[in-house]
């Protein structure tokens, strides 16, 4: 696997932690996407592309990928203090309690899968856990390197919400794979953002996806949980 050196098993480990079959709940999250359809924002294939592009680019890249990149460093490291502090970090972003919320929940299952294979949880894990959290805490166990993981925590972020869209808006299983195929393209200079970012300039900002968000804990009828 060129792109970040891992061996077939690393790969194979890296594709599973990234799979919607993961039994974490995402299916029960869209992260305020069924308000914004419900809004009239999100009504179309390409509203859709463009919802998820501006996350992709202002809040997973600059915020998500960037403190990911330094739990994976602190896991592989040893540093359990770093550790709690990036995951306290990332849960203190986000801005409604419906996606603090979504974070936890997938973090706690994922963590509750992880405990099956031996993972250790650092002690300084001792309340909520971010869902990057328990994934850095796999990959590094694993031996999945950090822009392959990176990269699959991205990819699983992408593949739940076109998922969630084709069922919202609504739009064909085509227009999904569309989707996935027009946004892989972004993702690489995403992550590699995030990546290179300086522990200073992490932070990500989309009112909208908190305005969405927040008006999705009224919403008289829903699908979703978030």
């Amino acid at each position: 696997m060129n792109i970040a050196g891992a061996d077939s098993l690393a790969l194979l480990r890296c594709l599973q932690l990234s799979s919607p079959g993961l039994p974490i709940g995402a299916y029960s999250y869209s992260q305020g996407l069924e308000w914004a359809v419900e809004a009239g924002w999100v009504t179309s294939e390409q509203t859709l592309r463009d919802w998820l592009a501006e996350q992709l680019t202002c809040s997973l890249g600059p915020l998500d990928i960037a403190v990911y990149a330094r739990l994976h460093t602190a896991v592989a490291t040893g540093d359990d203090a770093a550790v709690g502090r990036w995951n306290d970090l990332l849960l203190a972003h986000r801005e409604t309690s419906e996606l603090r919320a979504d974070d936890r929940d997938r973090g706690a299952a994922l963590l509750r899968l992880l405990r099956e294979f031996q993972v250790r949880r650092p002690a300084t894990l001792d309340g909520d856990v971010a869902q990057a959290t328990a994934h850095a805490l796999a990959a590094v166990h694993w031996a999945i390197p950090l822009q392959a993981a990176a990269h699959g925590y991205a990819w699983a972020w992408l593949e739940g919400q076109v998922i969630a869209g084709v069922k919202l808006v609504p739009l064909g299983q085509a227009a999904g794979q569309r989707l996935l195929y027009a946004l892989a393209s972004d993702m690489p200079t995403a992550v590699a953002h995030g990546l290179a970012l300086a522990d200073d300039d992490i932070g990500g900002a989309l009112p909208a996806l908190a305005i969405a968000s927040a008006r999705h804990e009224t919403q008289y009828t829903r699908l979703f949980r978030s």
